[in-house]
């Protein structure tokens, strides 16, 4: 699931609506004439968000779907919107968390965003989006007239080291400078889309590499969701600083991005996205083993990654069994889709929105409280766009073809209701646990001892309870597996450094090395 790293800082809700407006509600927007020297398209998306009167003043309004109710959204399509023309968002239709005539009254701050790529959903907005001022207008009342005039810029290359820390800030920068692009064209993507598909990421080598020197393990990590190739370079030049210092075994780090136009493909051979568990498995990673001085063995090969990149490391050990030495997926998005996050997509009559009970679904928990039901979370992502949000990516990793030739959805996005002969096309093709209970008896000789799920107890997605499931089937047949529950663990605190100063990382480099190296040398 998305890594928000203002996550806490976003837990807060709107008022229940108080009264209702008489009139539907339309916001007009328009493109000042230096944003637009030609007409433009898009989604066109305005944010509404309640505010005490004198507040300080905000250069940004956004949502999050970690509190969806506390930013009012409305969107809409627009095409070939000229500079100076004006297109008018209905605040009825396409909106969230409610019409915007039933938001309460108070005083309200206003946002436009021309989202012009259409990937809102999966990293909000980027360059090349147009935005407007904030704009205060009391509700009800007469609503504001925006304008889109800022085009956001590039950020700088290197801008996420403004998450590191800074005692590390510099050592990070001079190992950014070290690392290797991975830039691979595909032939079976290019040949499923019918144009050139690139296969990108980047490599950290270890100290001391040379082309005609020895061998290293090789470990490959993907991102969860949201994340990008530019936050794929962060990792890489962590490991190479981490690598440098002692603090993680020598090893040749490959840092893929999985991201895509659709949201995460997560390496999954798709009818959607194409086959790039088999575009890694059979072209990337031999032309990197031809290129780098890796271990071209299944025991010195092996795979990692968080949320949604946890995932897609677990599904191609499972999908490979005999290419890979081991995974260690941390917090991975469920393998057993008797509990989908909190949905069991099996059950008769099932819904996404609510249990057999009745009671709505949670999704995001924070200090054991409720801070997003799963409909919330799936109504904001469907008014933000159609494309790349986190259960639009889902349908298209997993779900089959529809006769209008995009994925056919899971569970029906105004009602909940999910559709059995997709959940059962999930279940045969995606589901780990049933996987692995199939055809446990051809993969047992590939596959045992090689799974190593790490997660929170306190998982901010309830991912916690799928990896159990999947444990439960391990454990019913027998096979040797390893899963760790952090106590008290969220999806965004299993890295962060232990007091003694070692963290999670450095434990899965030890014990993919220990794998690679039998009685090697242990870092100190």
């Amino acid at each position: 699931m998305r890594p928000f790293a203002a996550f806490a800082a976003a837990l807060l809700s709107l008022a229940a609506p108080a009264w209702a407006l008489a009139d539907p509600v339309a916001i007009p927007v328009t493109i000042a004439p230096a944003a637009a020297p030609a007409p433009l398209s898009g989604r066109l998306i305005v944010f509404a968000q309640r505010v005490e009167p004198g507040a300080a003043p905000q250069t940004e309004i956004d949502s999050s779907p970690f509190a969806p109710t506390n930013t009012a959204v409305a969107a809409r399509e627009v095409h070939a919107l000229a500079s100076g023309q004006t297109a008018l968002v209905d605040g009825e239709v396409d909106a969230f968390p409610s019409r915007f005539s039933e938001l309460p009254a108070g005083t309200y701050r206003f946002q436009a965003v021309l989202d012009r790529n259409h990937d809102y959903n999966y990293g909000g907005r980027g360059a090349g989006d147009i935005v407007s001022p904030v704009v205060e207008a009391r509700l009800p009342g007469a609503v504001p007239q925006l304008t889109l005039g800022e085009t956001l810029p590039e950020r700088a290359p290197d801008a996420f080291l403004a998450n590191v820390p800074e005692a590390e800030r510099e050592a990070t920068r001079t190992a950014w400078g070290q690392t290797v692009e991975v830039d691979f064209a595909s032939p079976k993507l290019s040949a499923f889309w019918g144009r050139p598909v690139h296969m990108r990421g980047w490599i950290a080598l270890p100290p001391g590499y040379r082309a005609d020197g020895p061998t290293f393990p090789v470990a490959y990590s993907t991102h969860g969701f949201g994340g990008s190739l530019r936050s794929q370079r962060v990792n890489a030049a962590q490991a190479i600083r981490r690598m440098a210092a002692g603090e993680w075994p020598p090893m040749i780090w490959v840092f893929l991005d999985q991201s895509s136009a659709t949201g995460t493909h997560e390496f999954a051979d798709s009818v959607n996205n194409g086959p790039w568990g088999e575009a890694l498995t059979t072209e990337l990673i031999p032309w990197l083993e031809s290129r780098y001085r890796m271990d071209a063995r299944p025991n010195g090969r092996f795979l990692t990654g968080h949320s949604s990149g946890g995932w897609a490391t677990l599904w191609l050990q499972v999908r490979y069994p005999e290419l890979f030495g081991g995974t260690w997926p941390t917090a991975p998005d469920a393998s057993d889709f008797h509990d989908f996050t909190n949905i069991d997509i099996y059950a008769p009559n099932a819904n996404a929105y609510r249990g057999a009970d009745g009671t709505a679904l949670p999704l995001v928990r924070n200090e054991g409280r409720v801070a997003a039901t799963l409909e919330q979370f799936a109504r904001l992502e469907s008014v933000l766009g159609a494309y790349g949000g986190q259960f639009a990516s889902f349908d298209w990793v997993f779900s089959p073809k529809g006769p209008d030739g995009r994925p056919l959805q899971l569970f029906d996005r105004a009602t909940g209701v999910i559709d059995p002969a997709v959940a059962a096309y999930w279940r045969d093709n995606y589901d780990i646990a049933h996987m692995l209970a199939r055809d446990w008896a051809r993969l047992r000789p590939h596959l045992d001892g090689k799974i190593h799920v790490i997660v929170g107890t306190a998982d901010t997605f309830y991912l916690d309870g799928s990896a159990r499931r999947l444990q439960a089937v391990l454990d019913r047949l027998g096979a040797r597996a390893s899963f760790t529950y952090v106590d008290g663990g969220t999806h965004f605190s299993l890295y962060r450094p232990r007091p003694d100063g070692t963290d999670l990382m450095r434990d899965i480099a030890q014990a993919m090395y220990a794998v690679a190296r039998p009685g090697g040398r242990r870092v100190q």
